[in-house]
């Protein structure tokens, strides 16, 4: 069965390239710009994992996290932080929010279906 990923990026360039990568591999892939729009979408579908931007207007990367976490049913999903951002501090507030994994934009496409398809199982 095909993997359902959620990317989210305000830069619907960077969404672009998360979600040719990711199809490219044979992951279903839906995109939303903000952590609202993502909580949006993901209360009527479900995903297999989320990879999220840190830095977004609305509502950014940890609040989506913790919103995710607080309902059951993403309680376990893999959360993935995709973000410029290599701030020890921010690597913490991410990890303490439930984030699952950090990589580093730009990213290595190989790098981020590897870290997917572990994180997915």
């Amino acid at each position: 069965m095909t993997k359902h990923i959620m990317a989210v990026d305000d830069s619907k360039t960077m969404r672009d390239m998360v979600s040719f990568t990711l199809r490219n591999a044979g992951f279903q892939v839906s995109e939303a710009e903000d952590g609202k729009a993502a909580l949006n979408a993901l209360s009527s579908a479900k995903v297999d994992a989320v990879i999220t931007d840190l830095n977004m207007p609305n509502m950014d990367g940890v609040s989506l996290i913790k919103a995710l976490r607080a309902d059951p049913r993403y309680k376990t999903t893999p959360i993935l932080m995709l973000t410029t951002e290599s701030d020890p501090a921010k690597k913490s507030e991410g990890r303490d929010a439930g984030a699952t994994g950090w990589l580093v934009k730009p990213f290595n496409p190989e790098k981020l279906v590897e870290t997917v398809k572990k994180v997915c199982g």
